[in-house]
């Protein structure tokens, strides 16, 4: 329920927490109860609640598919201050055929519409998108499709992922099974196309000043943090930046594709 999860949040806010992920099965279907799957509460009025909690400075919302990402929810987001333009919508193929070979309620069309109007709302809003490659009965036509599809979109990101057979499942008794060899080799090719996507999105932000919120996440002498809409930030390590907000320019890509950035100020 509602009242639960501002209660944790509530909780959480009191020991210092400054960034609260909200996470679940179909995030858009929240407020459906009971064995009739009843409609009390939704999304929306989830986040407005959320959007009211003294103490949190920052909400995202983790993996929402497209059919559920209402126009509501993506209006309530465009005006919230604490609520992140950062999205993570699973695609899983860019072939309508593989989508309908897989189940999922949704048409490719569907989705390019949904990104469309993220970015009209929230033109620097990060997008993150989930595929699997090699699903039984997809062709080298349909992967094609999806590449295509991929690279003509505005996203900033793709989580690739090879099929792989389960047991108690019915894909793999479909036919058409995709060898190993092909998985493999669609995988690197949309994991390149990943990179090319998030380079070109950090290029797009060079210059810009914002809020950097550094984790406790250190590497060779640098500790890492995020801006609001999810361009990974590093800096020299100092014990005192992590957990805090501070106000940088975003300066430069480097080598290892993470954003530099120059020092603007401590955030209130």
């Amino acid at each position: 329920s509602i009242a639960s999860v501002v209660e944790q949040v509530e909780k959480l806010a009191e020991t210092g927490v400054k960034e609260i992920v909200l996470t679940g099965v179909n995030l858009g279907d929240f407020g459906l109860q009971g064995p009739g799957r009843e409609r009390r509460e939704d999304f929306t009025q989830l986040v407005r609640a959320l959007d009211n909690v003294a103490g949190i400075r920052r909400f995202r919302i983790s993996s929402c598919e497209p059919n559920l990402l209402t126009d509501d929810i993506l209006a309530t987001v465009a005006a919230s201050t604490r609520f992140m333009p950062h999205f993570h919508i699973p695609l899983q193929s860019g072939s309508d055929k593989v989508l309908g070979l897989m189940r999922r309620r949704y048409k490719r069309a569907l989705y390019a519409s949904r990104v469309a109007r993220i970015k009209e709302l929230m033109p620097h809003a990060c997008i993150g998108v989930d595929v699997i490659v090699g699903f039984p009965g997809e062709t080298d036509e349909d992967f094609l499709d999806t590449y295509n599809f991929l690279n003509e979109l505005p996203i900033s990101y793709l989580h690739v992922f090879p099929y792989s057979e389960r047991p108690d499942t019915l894909a793999p008794t479909l036919p058409g099974r995709v060898q190993d060899r092909k998985r493999h080799e669609r995988t690197t090719q949309l994991r390149s196309l990943s990179e090319k996507k998030k380079r070109f999105f950090y290029e797009q932000h060079l210059g810009l000043e914002t809020n950097v919120l550094f984790e406790d996440d250190v590497t060779d002498g640098r500790v890492e943090g995020f801006t609001p809409n999810y361009i990974r930030v590093a800096a020299k390590y100092d014990p005192l930046l992590v957990g805090e907000l501070k106000f940088l320019r975003l300066s430069a890509v480097n080598a290892l594709g993470l954003m530099e950035a120059e020092e603007m100020g401590i955030m209130a």
